[in-house]
């Protein structure tokens, strides 16, 4: 039987931190939000045996992470056109400086803005990342280096030509 109050308590104290990780991971705040909240949904159907999971919070950002992918490989095209002409809308809350962050992320691999989101935003060791992304550690070491190089670059990119 599903628990509503263990629910709405597990939804209050992580629903923020989820929508920021996935916000880091794809750029785009308004996709954050639904995939999300589509990831939390499935949580609560199934609710029983999820909130006796280890980390129920991986599971529902590992849900919205797919859900993201699988809207990503069916709108491509639409996808490339709205990052290729639109500008991050300012959020309350979140100064420019993560704005710039976001921004920079976006010039980089999926794979490795991924593996930098969840270990220097989230805070998750690299065992960590590999079991929730199925990437062996060594897989995500490299997407770690590659992806702090490349986001440096962005970054660097950005302060030099103010884009």
């Amino acid at each position: 039987m599903r628990d509503p109050e263990s629910f709405d308590d597990f939804y209050a104290g992580s629903v923020g931190r989820v929508i920021s990780q996935l916000y880091a991971m794809t750029g785009d705040r308004a996709e954050a939000e639904d995939v999300v909240q589509e990831a939390f949904t499935r949580a609560w159907q199934r609710w029983d045996k999820i909130s006796g999971y280890a980390d129920p919070e991986g599971w529902v950002r590992t849900v919205a992470w797919r859900i993201s992918v699988s809207a990503w490989r069916k709108a491509t095209n639409r996808l490339a056109a709205h990052r290729r002409d639109s500008h991050p809308a300012p959020v309350p809350g979140i100064g420019p400086d993560y704005v710039a962050m976001i921004s920079a992320l976006r010039g980089i691999s999926a794979d490795q803005r991924r593996a930098v989101v969840l270990h220097h935003l989230v805070g998750m060791s690299v065992q960590e990342i590999a079991r929730e992304t199925g990437a062996s550690p060594a897989a995500v070491k490299a997407r770690l280096v590659r992806g702090r190089q490349a986001l440096a670059a962005e970054l660097q990119e950005e302060a030099t030509f103010g884009v």
